[in-house]
């Protein structure tokens, strides 16, 4: 398992690092007994040259990811590097990204959210055999419309996810109450039902 994203300096006992809640949620749940966290505390370069370097040794199978209220997936906030091969970035977070954090309650203030972060890239993301998107809440319905119906490209980072031979995309009422008609019968959704779209590329 590899870690999708962390802040840079927040330590791994905050309520709010990844590290933390993927150990006491995933990890030790499910035994999983290999698996790379990225070190927000350790110097973050050497974090993505070193994790980069073990990911290019497995290749992922399934990637398991969200959409953020800006559109960005993992924390590659608009507009995203779509051109970067690394497997790693150190990422600058944005305010609507910082502010989502803060609303989401894992931050009493704007001035807690630390400012970077070191993200997977795009294609990096994009190289898994297959992706799962799970996007809740109405909050996300407007980043989820941009996503599926809007531009491809950096300014909506999860709109890259339609370029992908094989994403499944899970949203609940309120994160698709935006999406057109239209879309809802092209990814053959029935509203009565749970909400799921396939992609197949960029025109399905």
């Amino acid at each position: 398992m590899f870690h999708l994203d962390e802040y840079i300096g927040l330590p791994a006992d905050h309520p709010a690092s990844f590290r933390k809640y993927l150990l006491e949620r995933l990890i030790r749940p499910a035994g999983i007994v290999d698996y790379h966290l990225l070190d927000g505390e350790r110097d973050p370069g050497a974090v993505c040259r070193e994790t980069g370097e073990a990911l290019r040794r497995h290749p992922i199978d399934v990637a398991c990811v969200g959409i953020g209220e800006n559109g960005h997936l993992a924390f590659n906030d608009p507009p995203a590097d779509f051109e970067t091969v690394a497997p790693y970035l150190i990422v600058r977070l944005d305010e609507a990204c910082r502010r989502q954090q803060v609303g989401e309650g894992w931050f009493s203030s704007l001035e807690q959210v630390p400012e970077t972060a070191i993200s997977m890239s795009i294609r990096q993301i994009l190289d898994a055999t297959a992706i799962v998107c799970v996007v809740p809440d109405s909050r996300k319905a407007e980043a989820v419309r941009g996503a599926l119906e809007g531009p491809i490209g950096p300014a909506v980072p999860a709109s890259c996810l339609r370029t992908h031979r094989d994403v499944t995309i899970y949203l609940d009422r309120g994160s698709a109450a935006r999406i057109s008609a239209e879309s809802i019968a092209r990814g053959g959704i029935a509203k009565e039902e749970a909400w799921l779209t396939r992609t197949d590329g960029e025109n399905s």
